[in-house]
């Protein structure tokens, strides 16, 4: 059997008859074409369809569907991340507007916090009262405090419209 070493190199003579130039004006057009591909490529794939070997065994179809392959993952990729930066934008502008909103809620509790502590109560009624009042008998009253307690003194609106006449009477 012939033992060929590493590297092989094997000549291809094209003579200056018409089919051998028309021939390389073809494959001068078809390496133009696609620059990955060379002469030496080319030859080699012509080999494995004369010699009818298995598509499963060419290894020139392996490594394009292999390159096919990955940049179908690369592909992928790039819209996943393109994805991913768009979902994040989105959220971002999301995240923002609630924090927006959260601090605009803030100041308006810390004003209205800001009036009731300004601002009195007054009440213009007296605030209602049970009319019937559940006696406890377990419960036991708690001791008067030692200092006077002044309760504040409401008003009736009742009481101060009858003040005025009485006052002439």
């Amino acid at each position: 059997m012939f033992q060929w070493s590493k590297k092989v190199v094997k000549s291809v003579t094209f003579n200056p008859e018409v089919a051998d130039e028309s021939l390389l004006a073809v494959v001068e057009n078809y390496l133009e074409k696609q620059p990955d591909k060379t002469f030496s490529d080319l030859c080699k794939e012509a080999l494995w369809q004369t010699l009818c070997v298995p598509e499963s065994v060419k290894p020139g179809l392996k490594t394009a569907a292999t390159g096919a392959v990955e940049q179908k993952i690369d592909d992928l990729q790039r819209q996943v991340a393109d994805l991913e930066e768009r979902f994040f934008a989105k959220e971002s502008n999301r995240l923002e507007g609630l924090e927006r909103q959260v601090l605009q809620l803030t100041q308006q509790l810390a004003h209205l916090a800001i009036m009731v502590t300004e601002r009195p109560v007054v009440y213009s009624s007296p605030p209602p009262t049970p009319a019937v009042e559940a006696v406890n008998p377990t419960a036991t009253t708690p001791p008067p405090p030692s200092y006077p307690v002044n309760p504040p003194e409401e008003v009736d609106p009742l009481i101060s419209r009858l003040s005025q006449y009485l006052d002439d009477f």
